[in-house]
């Protein structure tokens, strides 16, 4: 009988749930699990901050990714699919992924979803091979009142991104440095 040291199998185990909770939940009925999420989403976005309704409105595009899972110990990472929607049908799919190091220990998930309030904006995105989130984007974020709006002048911005949902160890969140990249589920 083999027996295995005891910190054999804790280091295992400890590996094995870290990569579970990374899965995102895409497998072979890949789109139909992502599309759900999608809506389960926006439907959580809009419920919790109605002025989103407005920016989808105005929005001719939106990039929503229900779930990136962010872990960071000095060297780090994130990462996450979602759904390009236009006229609220999933159009592509999409990856995100991002590297980091720093002084930064801890795990989280979060959403966010990108409006892209120009054609240009959403063309730029569509055509690129790997689009990197820059310093142009322009966040719409909640106040301490639990509510979320978009001023005048954020809404004239091309892309206006909406992190939402956090839960975990590592606090704020930036998208900045974010790629993503067309993928097939």
């Amino acid at each position: 009988m083999t027996r295995f040291p005891r910190r054999s199998v804790l280091t295992g185990s400890a590996a094995l749930l870290a990569l579970s909770a990374c899965g995102n939940g895409v497998g072979a009925d890949g789109a139909a699990k992502l599309d759900a999420r999608v809506d389960a989403t926006i439907n959580f976005l809009e419920s919790t901050y109605p002025g989103t309704r407005d920016l989808r409105a105005k929005s001719v595009g939106m990039l929503v990714m229900p779930l990136i899972t962010e872990a960071s110990f000095g060297l780090g990472g994130s990462y996450g699919r979602g759904a390009l929607r236009i006229d609220n049908i999933s159009v592509d799919y999409y990856s995100a992924s991002q590297a980091s190091f720093g002084i930064q220990a801890g795990a989280q998930q979060y959403a966010h979803v990108l409006y892209f309030m120009t054609e240009a904006a959403l063309a730029d995105f569509r055509t690129s091979s790997g689009w990197a989130a820059g310093a142009d984007i322009k966040y719409a974020v909640n106040d301490r009142g639990g509510t979320l709006s978009a001023e005048t002048t954020t809404v004239l911005a091309p892309v206006i991104a909406v992190v939402f949902g956090q839960a975990g160890l590592i606090a704020g969140t930036s998208i900045e440095g974010t790629k993503y990249t067309r993928i097939i589920p």
